[in-house]
Order: C-alpha cells, then structure tokens, then sequence
C-alpha cells in the first residue's frame, strides 16, 4: 500500500500542507469510478511540486500521496457542510462540475466511509496536528499555510472567473491579524495577479481547525487559480507561468519566516 502522506522535516516554525495534490487511488476504488472521475479532474494539479523549493528554506512540508475522491482531507470527519451555496463532501460522489463520480449502485457505504476515515483521514491529521505541536514546543509558535489550487473557473462554485491568488484567513479567526495582513501584503506586490482576502474560499477544515492565534498556532489557506501556473485542460505544468509566479510565492513564504508573534 501506498503511504497516505509524504513527509519533508524542517527547521523553522513553518508547515506547508499540500493535501489535494495526490492522485492514488486504490484499485478497489477506482475501478467503481466513471472514466471521467478517474481521470480525476479536479485534482490540485502539481502543487507539491510548485512548492517543492520550501525545503531549501528549511520549511516543512507534509503532502498527501491520494486523490481527494478517496477521501477529502480538508473536510470535517463529521461531513459537516463548509460553505454555503455548494461543495463536495468529506467522500466526494459528484465532481466540481456536478457529474457523478461513481457508477450506478457503486458509492460507498457507510462501513466503507469509516474505514476510509480510519486509514486516510486520521493519519495525515494526526501527523499535521504532531508537526505543528512539535513546532509550537520547539519555537514558541507554529504557523501552517495550506496550498490549494483549483481550475478559474467552476460555476458550481462560484460566479465567473476566480481571483488568481485567494488567500484565506476564516474572517480573521485562524491567524494573528499582523501575520494576516503582511501575508496578503506580499501577495500583492507583484500588480499582474488579482487577490483577494477571505472571499470564496476562507479556508477549509484543515485552515479552521489548527488555526488557533490564541494559542500561538497561526493557520492559512492559499488558494490559487489553475491558470496562474499550468495549462488547465488538459492539465500540464507550464515552467514559463511558474518562472512568473514563484517570486510572488517566495515572497509570501519569506514573509511568513520573518514574521514573529509580539
């Protein structure tokens, strides 16, 4: 079996968690999926690779090696619903676009969502949730930023075009409001690229659950458009857009390192 997550250690209070990147999918599973779901569209293509620098900075990363449709990492355990107005769930059955991911008679049931919690779920947040206290002990604060990537433009979940750098804080309550502010202040230094602060996408469960300020863990959500790095259909990595866009990340990760609790 394929391990549920890929671990790089760091030196600094920073954890960089990358959970929608993976596109394993056990046999079992994926032989139930339609052809369109298994070619698995709305994967957050390459964004471990897009971060895969952060090592040299001495950040930790921690990536998950299976596709969302196994289960979605950045959902509650107990599927309550994130946003409202639409969304997929903790075990997806319908894609971005609305088409089901499974045949007829063939999504799982409920013993085949508790063993998925239990063999997927809980040890990428076990290990994130060891990392940032471990980080906490060690420097006296810890700070987490969460990296997604989504196609510009899904109408089933949002109106028009998306901003390219959607940066998300839950409304202020995941993160010190100084770290918030200078984060999207880094965002925003480069004039090419639209951003945005807590619109859409304010950050999910993984975003909403660790970051506690109040107790020195400070947690973000990035959310970038496809089309700001990668060609979307089909999905390729185009090394010119990143060429564009890696200072601007850079940037922010310098910005999260310098940064320090008063």
């Amino acid at each position: 079996m394929k391990p549920v997550f890929s671990f790089q250690p760091g030196q600094t209070p920073l954890l960089v968690s990358v959970p929608h990147s993976g596109t394993h999918v056990p046999t079992i599973i994926n032989e139930r999926l339609t052809d369109q779901a298994s070619q698995l569209p709305d994967t957050d293509w390459f964004v471990d690779r897009l971060y895969q620098w952060v090592a040299d900075q001495g950040v930790a990363m921690l990536v998950a090696n299976y596709s969302r449709y196994v289960i979605d990492l950045n959902r509650p355990p107990d599927n309550t619903a994130l946003y409202s107005g639409g969304g997929t769930g903790l075990l997806p059955e319908q894609s971005f676009d609305g088409a089901p991911l499974y045949h007829s008679g063939m999504r799982p049931d409920k013993v085949e969502s508790v063993q998925r919690l239990q063999q997927f779920w809980y040890p990428y947040h076990k290990k994130l949730a060891t990392e940032l206290q471990e980080l906490k002990l060690r420097f006296g604060y810890a700070i987490l930023l969460d990296v997604h990537s989504i196609r510009s433009e899904v109408p089933m979940l949002f109106e028009g075009r998306l901003p390219d750098l959607n940066l998300g804080s839950y409304q202020g309550a995941s993160a010190d409001p100084s770290l918030v502010s200078s984060s999207f202040a880094a965002l925003n230094k480069n004039a090419v690229y639209s951003t945005v602060l807590d619109g859409r996408f304010q950050g999910g469960y993984i975003t909403r659950n660790y970051g506690r300020p109040g107790d020195n863990v400070h947690a973000l959500q990035l959310e970038m458009a496809q089309s700001v790095y990668m060609c979307e259909q089909p999905p390729v990595y185009d090394q010119a857009l990143v060429k564009e866009i890696s200072p601007v990340l850079r940037g922010l990760i310098t910005t999260l390192l310098q940064w320090t609790p008063v």
